[in-house]
């Protein structure tokens, strides 16, 4: 499979009220998309925003969806669900809950130089002042996994964006970014890249980073579950108020039809392929199970949906007004 490099994925961007501090008044103007690029609604006591960082329109989803197989299996899959055989336009969506006590933002967009770099990424400072919400508000900052794209957000000029926050992290992700192992891979590739930002944009922080493991609680109400594979330690969280339960699950998925379509197929960017198609499997089930309300970071934003089962596979139902009722 002589797949693009990530490079060649990043050139193929083209671009892509205020928020009370109670989620109470919060939640009077969480009615969908109040500005372009933020999405507010209520789960239970908890007000949950989410904001667009980049949604570039780039070549795939093969093979970032389906490494090893043919294109074509990928193409006849997207045209029947009426997509576009080889581009698609990710999210990369950050998550804000607000629970009346605390300002939790889960992942950081791609700042800078993220995956996919300003001008067509790194817009999470700026959906956050245009969502009320001053990065030096933020309590907690929850991070699912380590790649350029989670991370990028946490620096800006050699300057911490989130100066009053605690850095949540997975101790096995923390563990392995901090090893040189990954400064081998190969050049240009997602994990020499990750591990360049992370000893820049993460270890500087490492005096207010602390180090979690699955099924620990960050606070009443968000719990970590594990999700390895895409990376060794990936987490994704559950969230739940007054009953009301959300999903945050990172990359569990990279397309919202193909991923869910094809759980077996492998993604180029998994670090450990079987794990992350299992993980998939798990958590799928899981949602559909309990009918979860997920966020997905890598969906079409505003990257919420639920997902129900199709016959072996599953499928995804965006949200539309559901959660405004």
């Amino acid at each position: 499979m002589n797949g693009p490099t990530r490079r060649q994925l990043a050139a193929a961007a083209l671009g892509a009220a205020a928020m009370a501090r109670t989620p109470d008044a919060a939640a009077a103007d969480a009615a969908g998309c109040s500005a372009e690029g933020i999405y507010r609604f209520r789960l239970g006591r908890f007000a949950v925003t989410m904001l667009l960082d980049a949604s570039p329109l780039i070549e795939g989803p093969w093979p970032i969806v389906g490494e090893g197989r043919q294109r074509a299996e990928m193409a006849a899959l997207m045209r029947e669900n009426r997509l576009p055989p080889d581009r698609f336009r990710p999210g990369f969506t950050p998550v804000l809950v607000e629970t009346g006590r605390q300002r939790v933002l889960f992942d950081t967009g791609n700042g800078a130089v993220g995956f996919v770099p300003r001008p067509a990424g790194g817009r999470l400072r700026e959906r956050l002042m245009r969502a009320g919400c001053a990065p030096d508000t933020i309590d907690l900052v929850v991070l699912t996994h380590c790649h350029t794209d989670h991370i990028g957000g946490l620096m800006e000029a050699g300057m911490c964006v989130f100066p009053n926050a605690r850095i949540i992290v997975g101790a096995s992700e923390h563990a392995f970014w901090s090893m040189d192992a990954p400064l081998a891979a190969p050049p240009e590739s997602n994990e020499l890249t990750s591990a360049l930002m992370f000893r820049s944009h993460l270890l500087p922080l490492r005096g207010r980073t602390e180090l979690i493991t699955a099924g620990a609680e960050v606070i009443p109400g968000i719990t970590a579950l594990a999700a390895g594979g895409h990376t060794p330690g990936h987490l994704a969280f559950h969230v739940e108020s007054e009953g009301r339960r959300l999903l945050i699950w990172g990359d569990c998925a990279h397309h919202e039809v193909a991923s869910l379509a094809r759980p077996d197929w492998h993604a180029l960017f998994d670090m450990d392929k079987d794990a992350g198609a299992a993980t998939r499997r798990r958590i799928y089930d899981m949602a559909a199970s309990e009918d979860l309300v997920i966020a997905g970071y890598h969906t079409s934003f505003p990257s919420l949906g639920y997902v129900v089962r199709a016959g072996a596979a599953y499928r995804w139902i965006p949200v539309t007004y559901q959660l405004e009722l």
